[in-house]
Protein backbone atom coordinates (compact mmCIF):
# COMPACT_ATOMS: atom_id res chain seq x y z
CA UNK A 1 0.00 0.00 0.00
CA UNK A 2 1.14 3.54 -0.27
CA UNK A 3 2.49 5.47 2.26
CA UNK A 4 -0.23 8.33 3.42
CA UNK A 5 2.01 10.25 5.22
CA UNK A 6 3.77 10.77 8.95
CA UNK A 7 5.76 7.94 10.06
CA UNK A 8 4.49 5.80 7.43
CA UNK A 9 6.18 7.55 4.65
CA UNK A 10 9.75 5.76 6.60
CA UNK A 11 8.25 2.57 7.85
CA UNK A 12 6.16 1.48 5.03
CA UNK A 13 7.72 -0.65 2.01
CA UNK A 14 7.11 2.20 -0.39
CA UNK A 15 9.18 4.57 2.51
CA UNK A 16 12.18 1.51 2.95
CA UNK A 17 11.92 0.86 -1.02
CA UNK A 18 12.66 5.05 -1.46
CA UNK A 19 15.07 5.01 1.42
CA UNK A 20 17.58 2.65 -0.32
CA UNK A 21 17.10 4.28 -3.62
CA UNK A 22 18.28 7.57 -2.19
CA UNK A 23 21.03 5.72 -0.48
CA UNK A 24 22.09 4.44 -4.01
CA UNK A 25 21.59 7.46 -5.62
CA UNK A 26 23.47 8.76 -3.19
CA UNK A 27 26.38 6.76 -3.00
CA UNK A 28 26.71 6.24 -6.99
CA UNK A 29 27.18 10.01 -7.75
CA UNK A 30 29.38 11.02 -4.44
CA UNK A 31 31.65 7.84 -5.83
CA UNK A 32 31.90 9.35 -9.15
CA UNK A 33 32.14 12.95 -8.02
CA UNK A 34 35.15 11.43 -5.88
CA UNK A 35 37.22 9.83 -9.11
CA UNK A 36 36.42 13.20 -11.07
CA UNK A 37 36.33 10.91 -14.31
CA UNK A 38 32.78 11.49 -15.81
CA UNK A 39 33.48 13.84 -18.63
CA UNK A 40 31.74 13.99 -21.96
CA UNK A 41 27.78 13.59 -22.30
CA UNK A 42 27.31 9.66 -21.33
CA UNK A 43 29.02 11.17 -18.04
CA UNK A 44 27.26 13.98 -17.03
CA UNK A 45 23.59 12.07 -18.35
CA UNK A 46 24.57 9.31 -15.40
CA UNK A 47 25.87 11.74 -12.72
CA UNK A 48 22.18 13.96 -14.03
CA UNK A 49 20.14 11.26 -13.20
CA UNK A 50 21.67 10.23 -10.23
CA UNK A 51 21.41 13.42 -8.62
CA UNK A 52 17.93 14.19 -10.00
CA UNK A 53 16.38 10.90 -8.99
CA UNK A 54 18.01 11.37 -5.11
CA UNK A 55 16.83 15.28 -4.77
CA UNK A 56 13.62 14.18 -5.86
CA UNK A 57 12.80 11.30 -3.85
CA UNK A 58 14.19 12.87 -0.82
CA UNK A 59 11.70 15.79 -1.48
CA UNK A 60 8.71 13.13 -1.27
CA UNK A 61 9.92 11.51 1.33
CA UNK A 62 10.06 14.94 3.20
CA UNK A 63 6.85 15.84 1.97
CA UNK A 64 5.22 12.54 3.56
CA UNK A 65 6.91 12.85 6.49
CA UNK A 66 5.49 16.38 7.55
CA UNK A 67 2.38 15.40 5.38
CA UNK A 68 2.43 18.44 3.61
CA UNK A 69 1.84 16.98 -0.30
CA UNK A 70 -2.12 17.31 0.52
CA UNK A 71 -1.44 20.74 -0.25
CA UNK A 72 0.26 20.49 -3.65
CA UNK A 73 -2.22 20.96 -6.65
CA UNK A 74 -1.62 17.88 -8.20
CA UNK A 75 -2.83 14.31 -8.22
CA UNK A 76 0.02 12.61 -5.67
CA UNK A 77 -0.46 9.30 -6.37
CA UNK A 78 0.22 9.74 -10.17
CA UNK A 79 2.98 12.06 -9.49
CA UNK A 80 4.96 9.07 -7.65
CA UNK A 81 3.89 6.65 -9.90
CA UNK A 82 5.09 8.06 -13.04
CA UNK A 83 8.24 9.22 -11.00
CA UNK A 84 9.52 6.33 -9.74
CA UNK A 85 8.84 4.09 -13.68
CA UNK A 86 10.90 7.26 -15.10
CA UNK A 87 13.70 7.15 -11.97
CA UNK A 88 13.63 3.31 -12.80
CA UNK A 89 14.39 3.75 -16.33
CA UNK A 90 16.70 6.49 -15.60
CA UNK A 91 18.32 4.73 -13.14
CA UNK A 92 18.57 1.76 -15.20
CA UNK A 93 20.17 3.69 -18.42
CA UNK A 94 23.46 5.09 -16.41
CA UNK A 95 23.62 1.32 -14.69
CA UNK A 96 24.39 -0.32 -18.32
CA UNK A 97 25.76 3.13 -19.12
CA UNK A 98 28.19 3.82 -17.08
CA UNK A 99 30.38 0.60 -16.51
CA UNK A 100 30.31 0.12 -20.51
CA UNK A 101 31.77 3.78 -21.41
CA UNK A 102 34.08 4.34 -18.00
CA UNK A 103 35.21 1.00 -16.74
CA UNK A 104 37.83 -0.57 -18.35
CA UNK A 105 39.52 -4.25 -18.19
CA UNK A 106 41.48 -5.11 -16.07
CA UNK A 107 40.00 -3.21 -13.31
CA UNK A 108 42.91 -2.91 -10.80
CA UNK A 109 42.79 0.83 -9.61
CA UNK A 110 41.72 2.72 -6.96
CA UNK A 111 39.41 4.54 -9.08
CA UNK A 112 38.10 1.73 -10.94
CA UNK A 113 37.49 0.08 -8.00
CA UNK A 114 35.47 3.15 -6.38
CA UNK A 115 33.76 3.01 -10.32
CA UNK A 116 32.40 -0.41 -9.87
CA UNK A 117 31.11 0.52 -6.07
CA UNK A 118 29.57 2.96 -7.87
CA UNK A 119 27.59 0.84 -10.48
CA UNK A 120 27.07 -1.39 -7.71
CA UNK A 121 25.40 1.19 -5.98
CA UNK A 122 23.13 2.26 -9.00
CA UNK A 123 21.66 -1.18 -9.48
CA UNK A 124 21.02 -1.01 -5.89
CA UNK A 125 18.64 1.78 -6.67
CA UNK A 126 16.93 0.57 -10.11
CA UNK A 127 15.85 -2.32 -7.69
CA UNK A 128 14.54 -0.21 -5.24
CA UNK A 129 12.77 1.65 -7.41
CA UNK A 130 11.33 -1.54 -9.43
CA UNK A 131 10.10 -2.46 -6.37
CA UNK A 132 8.33 0.62 -5.76
CA UNK A 133 6.79 0.46 -9.06
CA UNK A 134 5.44 -3.10 -8.20
CA UNK A 135 3.87 -2.25 -4.59
CA UNK A 136 2.21 1.27 -5.78
CA UNK A 137 0.79 -0.62 -9.01
CA UNK A 138 -3.04 -0.07 -8.95
CA UNK A 139 -5.06 -3.72 -8.76
CA UNK A 140 -7.23 -4.61 -11.50
CA UNK A 141 -9.98 -2.56 -11.71
CA UNK A 142 -8.20 0.37 -9.49
CA UNK A 143 -8.39 3.56 -11.54
CA UNK A 144 -8.34 6.40 -9.29
CA UNK A 145 -4.57 6.41 -9.84
CA UNK A 146 -3.82 6.46 -13.69
CA UNK A 147 -0.59 6.65 -13.94
CA UNK A 148 0.07 3.76 -11.70
CA UNK A 149 -1.95 1.23 -14.29
CA UNK A 150 -0.17 -0.33 -16.86
CA UNK A 151 -1.06 1.67 -19.07
CA UNK A 152 -0.05 4.79 -17.18
CA UNK A 153 3.33 3.16 -16.53
CA UNK A 154 3.45 2.57 -20.21
CA UNK A 155 3.18 6.18 -21.13
CA UNK A 156 5.80 7.18 -19.03
CA UNK A 157 8.12 4.30 -20.96
CA UNK A 158 7.20 5.20 -24.23
CA UNK A 159 7.95 8.83 -23.17
CA UNK A 160 11.37 8.10 -22.19
CA UNK A 161 11.85 5.67 -24.74
CA UNK A 162 11.08 8.55 -27.03
CA UNK A 163 13.68 10.92 -25.25
CA UNK A 164 16.57 8.23 -25.70
CA UNK A 165 15.69 8.23 -29.79
CA UNK A 166 15.90 12.06 -29.58
CA UNK A 167 19.55 11.86 -27.77
CA UNK A 168 20.72 9.40 -30.57
CA UNK A 169 18.97 10.77 -33.69
CA UNK A 170 22.05 12.32 -35.71
CA UNK A 171 22.24 13.25 -39.71
CA UNK A 172 18.63 12.85 -40.82
CA UNK A 173 17.89 16.35 -42.90
CA UNK A 174 17.23 15.77 -46.62
CA UNK A 175 15.88 12.36 -46.43
CA UNK A 176 12.18 12.50 -46.67
CA UNK A 177 11.29 8.90 -44.73
CA UNK A 178 13.47 9.67 -41.60
CA UNK A 179 12.42 13.55 -41.48
CA UNK A 180 8.96 11.28 -41.06
CA UNK A 181 9.98 9.05 -38.44
CA UNK A 182 11.57 12.03 -36.49
CA UNK A 183 8.05 13.60 -37.02
CA UNK A 184 6.43 10.33 -35.65
CA UNK A 185 8.80 10.35 -32.79
CA UNK A 186 8.00 14.05 -31.60
CA UNK A 187 4.10 14.18 -32.13
CA UNK A 188 3.45 10.60 -29.96
CA UNK A 189 6.08 12.50 -27.51
CA UNK A 190 4.27 15.33 -26.87
CA UNK A 191 1.19 13.60 -26.86
CA UNK A 192 2.15 11.24 -24.39
CA UNK A 193 3.84 13.87 -22.44
CA UNK A 194 1.04 15.74 -22.38
CA UNK A 195 -1.11 12.87 -21.10
CA UNK A 196 1.36 12.75 -18.36
CA UNK A 197 1.09 16.43 -17.50
CA UNK A 198 -2.68 16.43 -17.42
CA UNK A 199 -3.18 13.59 -15.33
CA UNK A 200 -0.60 14.72 -12.46
CA UNK A 201 -2.24 17.96 -13.18
CA UNK A 202 -6.07 16.67 -12.43
CA UNK A 203 -6.63 18.34 -16.07
CA UNK A 204 -8.33 15.13 -17.89
CA UNK A 205 -11.60 15.89 -16.30
CA UNK A 206 -11.78 19.14 -18.34
CA UNK A 207 -11.74 17.12 -21.59
CA UNK A 208 -14.90 16.68 -23.60
CA UNK A 209 -15.12 13.68 -24.52
CA UNK A 210 -14.78 10.72 -23.29
CA UNK A 211 -10.96 9.78 -21.75
CA UNK A 212 -11.30 6.15 -22.10
CA UNK A 213 -12.12 6.08 -25.86
CA UNK A 214 -10.02 9.31 -26.61
CA UNK A 215 -6.95 7.31 -25.48
CA UNK A 216 -7.88 4.51 -27.45
CA UNK A 217 -7.99 5.86 -30.55
CA UNK A 218 -4.56 7.68 -29.64
CA UNK A 219 -2.80 4.44 -28.65
CA UNK A 220 -4.34 3.03 -32.20
CA UNK A 221 -2.38 5.82 -34.26
CA UNK A 222 0.54 5.96 -32.47
CA UNK A 223 0.98 2.26 -33.08
CA UNK A 224 -0.33 3.09 -36.54
CA UNK A 225 2.66 5.53 -36.64
CA UNK A 226 5.15 3.66 -35.21
CA UNK A 227 4.79 0.85 -37.71
CA UNK A 228 6.19 2.95 -40.39
CA UNK A 229 8.66 4.35 -38.45
CA UNK A 230 9.97 0.40 -37.87
CA UNK A 231 9.86 -0.01 -41.43
CA UNK A 232 11.59 3.45 -42.69
CA UNK A 233 13.79 4.16 -39.92
CA UNK A 234 16.52 1.12 -40.87
CA UNK A 235 15.35 1.01 -44.57
CA UNK A 236 16.59 4.74 -44.89
CA UNK A 237 19.22 5.57 -42.53
CA UNK A 238 21.41 2.24 -43.53
CA UNK A 239 20.47 2.73 -46.95
CA UNK A 240 24.41 2.91 -48.98
CA UNK A 241 25.83 3.13 -45.80
CA UNK A 242 28.16 0.64 -44.29
CA UNK A 243 29.76 0.36 -40.48
CA UNK A 244 33.24 2.07 -39.84
CA UNK A 245 35.31 -0.76 -38.39
CA UNK A 246 36.35 0.61 -35.54
CA UNK A 247 33.27 2.68 -35.48
CA UNK A 248 33.97 4.50 -32.07
CA UNK A 249 32.43 5.77 -29.19
CA UNK A 250 30.30 8.70 -31.17
CA UNK A 251 29.60 6.25 -34.09
CA UNK A 252 26.96 7.24 -36.52
CA UNK A 253 26.19 3.87 -37.40
CA UNK A 254 25.61 2.73 -33.76
CA UNK A 255 23.37 5.26 -33.12
CA UNK A 256 21.04 4.79 -36.19
CA UNK A 257 21.01 1.04 -34.93
CA UNK A 258 20.03 2.15 -31.62
CA UNK A 259 17.05 4.28 -32.86
CA UNK A 260 15.70 1.11 -34.49
CA UNK A 261 15.99 -0.96 -31.73
CA UNK A 262 14.35 1.67 -29.55
CA UNK A 263 11.52 2.50 -32.06
CA UNK A 264 10.95 -1.71 -32.05
CA UNK A 265 10.56 -0.89 -27.94
CA UNK A 266 8.23 1.82 -28.32
CA UNK A 267 5.89 0.09 -30.71
CA UNK A 268 5.77 -3.24 -28.94
CA UNK A 269 4.73 -0.29 -25.78
CA UNK A 270 1.89 1.34 -28.07
CA UNK A 271 0.06 -2.22 -29.10
CA UNK A 272 0.60 -3.23 -25.23
CA UNK A 273 -1.18 -0.19 -24.21
CA UNK A 274 -4.07 -0.47 -26.94
CA UNK A 275 -4.58 -3.99 -25.65
CA UNK A 276 -4.87 -2.70 -22.14
CA UNK A 277 -6.91 0.38 -22.94
CA UNK A 278 -9.34 -1.79 -25.75
CA UNK A 279 -9.70 -4.30 -22.65
CA UNK A 280 -10.70 -1.57 -20.47
CA UNK A 281 -13.18 0.18 -22.25
CA UNK A 282 -14.69 -2.80 -24.51
CA UNK A 283 -14.31 -5.56 -22.45
CA UNK A 284 -15.10 -4.39 -18.76
CA UNK A 285 -17.20 -1.68 -19.26
CA UNK A 286 -20.77 -2.69 -17.87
Amino acid sequence: AVATGGARALTSWVGIARLFAVVGGGLAFSLVASTGHFEGPYGGGCMFTWCFCFTVTLLVLLLELLELYPLLPLSWDDFTSAFSMLAALMVFTSSVVFPTTFISSPCSSNQCARQAVATAASCLCFLAYAVEVSLTRAKPGDVSSFLSTVPGLLKVFEAYVACLIFSLLDAYSGEPGLMWCVAVYSICFIFTFLIIIFTIGRCLTYIPCPLEKMLVGYNFLALLMYLTATVLWPLYSFRGRSRPDPCGTNCGGDKNLGVTFLTIFNLIAYGGDLVYSTRTVFVRAP
